[in-house]
C-alpha cells in the first residue's frame, strides 16, 4: 500500500507541476503602457489617413473595440462594435472569416493595439490597428456616424 501511495503522490506532484507551471513561472511586472508597446511589435499599425483610404475602398471591416457608450457617441461609418473585454467571446460569431480584412480602433490606440494582437493570436490574418484611434479620426475631421 505504501508503494501505491508513493506512486500516487509522485503522479499528483508531477501533474501539479505541469498544471500549475504558469502560476509558478517567473512573472514580469509590466504596466499597461509596457503591454501596448510589446503588442505594437507584433501588429500592423496604419495611419488614420491610410484607414480612411481603406474605408473609402470598402474592402475592410472596421471594428470599434471601445465600450458601447463610447461607440454610441460617434464611430467610423459602418464600424462594428465589440468591446475589448468581450472580443475573444464574440469575434468568431460576428466575424467568422479569419482571412477578412479588419481595421481595429479604440479611443487613442492602446486598446486597439492590444485587441489587434489578440485577434492575430486567435488566427485572424489581416488585422490592422488604426494608430491614434478615434481621437485621430475626429481630429482629421473624417466622416462620423
Amino acid at each position: 500500500m505504501k508503494r501505491l501511495t508513493g506512486l500516487t503522490l509522485a503522479l499528483a506532484l508531477g501533474f501539479g507541476l505541469i498544471v500549475g507551471g504558469c502560476a509558478t513561472a517567473p512573472q514580469t511586472d509590466m504596466s499597461a503602457d509596457d503591454m501596448v508597446q510589446e503588442a505594437k511589435k507584433n501588429v500592423c499599425e496604419i495611419t488614420v489617413a491610410e484607414a480612411k483610404e481603406l474605408l473609402d475602398k470598402g474592402e475592410h471591416l472596421f471594428l470599434d473595440c471601445r465600450e458601447p457608450k463610447e461607440y454610441k457617441m460617434g464611430h467610423v461609418p459602418g464600424a462594428m462594435n465589440i468591446p475589448r473585454g468581450l472580443l475573444e467571446f464574440q469575434i468568431e460569431k460576428k466575424v467568422p472569416d479569419k482571412n477578412g480584412n479588419l481595421v481595429i480602433y479604440c479611443k487613442s490606440g492602446g486598446r486597439g493595439c492590444l485587441s489587434a494582437c489578440t485577434l492575430c493570436r486567435m488566427g485572424y490574418k489581416n488585422v490592422k490597428n488604426m494608430a491614434g484611434g478615434w481621437k485621430a479620426w475626429e481630429k482629421a475631421e473624417y466622416p462620423i456616424e
